[in-house]
């Protein structure tokens, strides 16, 4: 048993018998009948095409090598804690460089540590890098209770790097991570040293929404473009509503179907990401991909990670909030509208944008995100 206060070294170890449940519930999917017409696996415009899907299901199934991805997750050292009755995962990449900045990175949803992967590597030489796990995602399961929301979260963070010896800390965060970064940096200036968030365009469709909206200084036309995006993110809102508002519904399905949840993660690195033409398991490695939703199956995390946007969205709380320490932004697959819309004053003293990417910029274009963190903290410390 986990002591309260206690740092307990882990290790990532799946059970045999759930790596065996997983390919056997594989390897009898009961399918839905395909609909004529609908053989277009790059058509996702009505959700995963069906052909796709089947595709991934089936290297899931036979290509893909979970215990070999488990390895690579267990070269980089974690710990468990426990802050509050809850239970954190945390992993903990300690720099050789005795001048190293510690650095906070806040996942989101569909996202875990795993997203991560690729950039510890590439910042491991100017920061010791800490990422937890949010409350009922991955390894920080199961949930305590109910109230898990953006504050009580920061706050945990907080602990758990005095816990690991950092009194002040940088932080970076895209999706829910940018609101557990701007908490923090927040509620706790003190100790944060800057706060480095990444977005891409589809920030624009979420204006009056989850972040303010001022029209004043737009054009009619460029108002127009600002309503024309927000329309199609309503349309891609579904399993925004169903986590928002009902997630002890789609909690079962994504527990006990493996398609399902698959099906779940996998549509959103197709419209969340500079795609193009291209399939999900071809803008980000399918391996990763794949051990992220592995990640969410085996812990039953589907239904435990709808629970946060629930208490984050009946919170009562902001998901921004204004933080007085220095801040920057990199935005991938950017828009002309991004800054105007999201930082009319020109506030942001460190900007950049890319044409590449999109919304899981860790694993879509990690050396450009691993050199914008460290120019942005570059000098801060």
């Amino acid at each position: 048993m986990i002591q309260s206060n206690a740092l307990t070294p882990f290790h990532v170890d799946i059970a045999q018998t759930d790596i065996d449940d997983l390919r056997l519930r594989l390897e009898h999917t009961r399918w839905p009948h395909p609909t004529p017409g609908r053989d277009d696996r790059a058509d996702f415009s009505r959700g995963i095409p069906l052909v796709y899907l089947q595709e991934l299901a089936d290297y899931w199934r036979d290509g893909f090598d979970w215990r070999a991805q488990e390895a690579r997750l267990n070269a980089f050292e974690q710990v468990l804690t426990v802050v509050d009755g809850q239970t954190f995962h945390v992993v903990h990449v300690r720099s050789a460089n005795p001048d190293a900045v510690p650095l906070v990175l806040n996942h989101g949803w569909p996202s875990s540590f795993v997203d991560y992967q690729r950039l510890i590597p590439l910042l491991a030489d100017d920061f010791h890098v800490v990422i937890p796990s949010l409350p009922g995602f991955g390894l920080s399961t199961p949930l305590s209770g109910t109230g898990w929301e953006l504050s009580r979260t920061a706050d945990a963070y907080a602990e758990i790097m005095t816990r690991l010896g950092y009194e002040r800390f940088a932080v970076h965060g895209t999706d829910v991570g940018a609101g557990t970064s701007g908490r923090l940096a927040a509620v706790y200036p003190e100790r944060v040293i800057g706060m480095h968030l990444g977005a891409d365009r589809l920030v624009l469709g979420l204006l009056g929404d989850k972040f303010p909206y001022h029209p004043d200084g737009l054009s009619a036309a460029e108002i127009a473009e600002v309503e024309a995006m927000r329309t199609e993110a309503a349309a891609e809102k579904g399993y925004l509503a169903m986590q928002d508002h009902r997630p002890d519904t789609i909690g079962p399905a994504l527990t006990d179907s493996p398609i399902a949840q698959l099906a779940w993660i996998v549509e959103k690195f197709k419209t969340a990401t500079d795609d193009g033409y291209r399939s999900p398991d071809e803008t980000v490695d399918r391996d990763q991909l794949l051990t992220n939703v592995s990640l969410y199956w085996f812990t039953r995390s589907g239904a435990s990670s709808a629970q946060f946007y629930y208490e984050a969205e009946h919170s009562g709380l902001p998901i921004a909030m204004a933080a007085g320490v220095p801040t920057g932004w990199v935005v991938f697959n950017t828009h002309p509208l991004v800054r105007r819309a999201m930082d009319p004053w020109n506030a942001v003293g460190h900007w950049t944008e890319y044409s590449v990417g999109g919304h899981f910029p860790a694993m879509e274009e990690p050396q450009l995100l691993a050199d914008d963190i460290r120019s942005f903290f570059r000098g801060l410390s």
